[in-house]
């Protein structure tokens, strides 16, 4: 379990670090088009359209770095009502839903990556199935970090055995 562990938290280091990095490019770009348009007289075609681009990739991997934090979905009234199993219980049903809702997400996202493939994005000479890609690898990461979390959890949960008490 710790060499799981370790691949789970360098996973999404590196997924951090991707992330913060196209919101400094998505950014750059933003400046850029205001600059051309409004400094130089001369909008850029391509800026707005990588600027977007850019940004629904920050998103969906900023979900999953979320969901790894634990910001899921969550009833707080009920669940600071709830104590001890009833509490974990809680945990458990909304650890399953957000990740069957990721997967299902994963899937269609992939489906639609697929049947896009041939579109390209005028402006930025690409095809279209790169930006819709965001969609199943964010959803397949965000539902890794929620098994992740939910093991990491379980696995804080197990009362530890000292050998002194038998």
């Amino acid at each position: 379990m710790p060499m799981l562990c370790a691949v789970e938290r360098g996973l999404f280091k590196l997924v951090s670090v991707l992330a913060q990095l196209l919101l400094v490019a998505s950014a750059v770009c933003a400046f850029y088009q205001v600059i051309a348009r409004f400094i130089l007289h001369s909008p850029s075609d391509w800026s707005e359209v990588a600027t977007r681009a850019l940004l629904i990739w920050t998103v969906l991997l900023g979900v999953a770095l979320a969901f790894r934090h634990g910001a899921m979905i969550s009833v707080e009234l009920l669940r600071n009502a709830l104590k001890g199993g009833g509490r974990r219980l809680l945990e458990h049903l909304v650890a399953l839903i957000c990740t069957a809702f990721m997967v299902a997400l994963a899937w269609i996202g992939g489906q639609m990556t697929w049947r896009v493939r041939f579109q390209t994005v005028p402006s930025l000479d690409i095809s279209i199935s790169w930006i819709y890609l965001a969609i199943p690898v964010g959803a397949t990461l965000a539902a890794l970090a929620i098994i992740a979390r939910w093991a990491r959890n379980e696995e804080d949960d197990v009362p530890v055995r000292n050998d002194a008490q038998g």
